[in-house]
């Protein structure tokens, strides 16, 4: 296991108080260990603070934590929601089989929620959650996080507040994947990428590395123009590639290509 896990007791200590982007940054920068269920719970708890002792007791009781292999299945369509996920590590797709392709509905970063919606509706599944690399995934019993949420306030709050989100992105991405010429479309999930998971050391090498087949997923093209498309950005100096990874070199015109496209 890498070392660059998790983090420390210690960590999560130092974290307290922190407002949820400001934690995130910090668990990102932080020397990562093995953890055990009640430090997971702490991690949670601190994005929906505050919380009584008994609430953060009942969190801790009724967490578990997975490990997925790369382009391992999370949770399948038709498949009936029994629990919330908590990324903790790695990267995950959220995607739906369509007619000949599938088309990657929206990509998860770590410490973000997902698969809880369904519950909600009081239908199954209707997407499919993949690990795009080797990640670790928290589950939390959707019948304990339904109780939290009749107790507590914040809770419900930021539930709601996730899905809202969740919501207007679709809404703008179904825009975006249906009326965008295949340049603003593939700067788009460029940029997406980027928002998502960052960039390396060098600040501008995307932090994930995808198959050409999994941007043209995110792009809802063909494999073949999603080729065609990174070749020509290429060409026009937008970004670099070596292999899998792909190198912005000219944000501000992706973004403008995103806009107008």
């Amino acid at each position: 296991m890498s070392e660059n896990f998790l983090f420390s007791r210690k960590s999560c200590t130092f974290a307290k108080g922190k407002q949820p982007y400001e934690l995130m940054k910090v668990l990102a920068m932080t020397t990562i260990k093995e953890l055990d269920t009640e430090e997971v719970s702490e991690i949670i708890c601190s994005l929906w603070e505050p919380l009584t002792s008994s609430q953060r007791d009942m969190l801790s009781q009724n967490i578990s934590v997975e490990r997925f292999k790369k382009n391992e299945m999370i949770y399948k369509e038709s498949e009936h929601p029994t629990k919330m996920m908590f990324l903790l590590r790695g990267k995950v797709k959220i995607f739906k089989e369509g007619m000949g392709h599938s088309q990657i509905i929206r990509v998860i970063k770590p410490f973000e929620i997902f698969g809880y919606r369904a519950y909600f509706a009081g239908e199954e599944y209707k997407t499919n959650a993949m690990a795009f690399e080797p990640s670790t995934v928290a589950f939390i019993p959707m019948t304990v996080i339904a109780k939290l949420m009749g107790s507590c306030q914040s809770i419900t709050q930021s539930i709601i507040r996730h899905l809202a989100t969740e919501l207007g992105n679709s809404d703008e991405r179904t825009i975006s994947l249906t009326q965008k010429h295949i340049r603003g479309r593939l700067a788009e999930a460029l940029l997406l990428l980027k928002e998502s998971y960052g960039v390396e050391e060098d600040g501008h090498t995307l932090n994930i590395y995808l198959t050409r087949e999994d941007i043209a997923n995110l792009s809802n093209m063909t494999t073949s123009n999603a080729i065609r498309t990174l070749s020509t950005f290429t060409e026009e100096d937008l970004i670099s590639t070596d292999g899998r990874k792909i190198r912005i070199l000219k944000e501000e015109e992706l973004r403008k290509i995103s806009r107008y496209g």
